[in-house]
């Protein structure tokens, strides 16, 4: 059957997240007067990408809220009891930094443009919704997107099957026919796979290593890759 749908996550695959990260955080740390307790803004910033991951999955593993983990997030890093609302409005104050430099990767709209007229579209995102959906439209691009659905609304995260069924529920198709783009090899597309979806890794880094996978290194590559529509051949088309 023909792939009639690409269901998306955005961080890091449509969005350039760490490059808004980066920048939001150097920028934070700097007006909160936080750059001195170390040694480099890099060594501030592999703090909190470390803190990050780690209470990201504790979310993922529903031990803690969305909510909770972006606290627990601001407490680690700053080694502070903060209540709950000093830990919300100091995230509030990264969030300004973060989002002034929100941007595209350049081949997102492109792609977009050229997949609009043969197939539905539609976002999964280990996020939520309230942040997705604002993220989206200010870049200018939510109206592209038929459905959006987010882990912390689902009650489950990627790679769980019922995340990608929820997907495909949600587009009324079955898995099959449906395919999912996504940066992380094993998070998004052996997750969809596992699922029944078609998974697609793209590889923007290059890193390479996974010839199991459908690769892709720029979104310029998908028309053709879901155009040619036979299950893709074999994965190391794209190297």
């Amino acid at each position: 059957m023909p792939i009639r749908a690409v269901v998306w996550d955005i961080d890091d695959t449509i969005f350039d997240y760490a490059s808004a990260d980066t920048a939001g955080m150097r920028d934070h740390l700097a007006a909160e007067g936080l750059l001195g307790g170390y040694e480099s803004v890099e060594q501030a910033l592999d703090r909190w990408r470390e803190i990050t991951a780690l209470h990201w999955a504790r979310f993922a593993a529903g031990e803690v809220t969305f909510e909770e983990q972006r606290r627990d997030r601001v407490r680690s890093f700053l080694g502070t009891p903060l209540s709950d609302a000093e830990a919300d409005d100091w995230f509030v104050r990264y969030v300004a930094h973060y989002e002034a430099a929100w941007k595209l990767f350049p081949d997102t709209v492109p792609a977009l443009d050229v997949l609009a007229a043969d197939y539905r579209h539609a976002v999964l995102s280990n996020s939520s919704v309230h942040n997705q959906d604002r993220k989206l439209r200010v870049l200018g691009v939510r109206d592209r997107f038929e459905v959006l659905l987010c882990a912390a609304e689902l009650g489950f995260c990627k790679p769980a099957a019922e995340a990608f069924h929820a997907a495909c529920d949600a587009l009324s198709l079955p898995p099959h026919e449906v395919a999912y783009v996504g940066d992380q090899p094993d998070i998004d597309a052996r997750g969809a796979e596992a699922a029944g979806l078609v998974g697609i890794w793209l590889d923007r880094g290059g890193l390479g290593g996974r010839p199991e996978l459908v690769r892709i290194t720029g979104l310029e590559q998908l028309p053709g890759l879901l155009r040619a529509d036979t299950r893709f051949g074999a994965p190391s088309t794209f190297g």
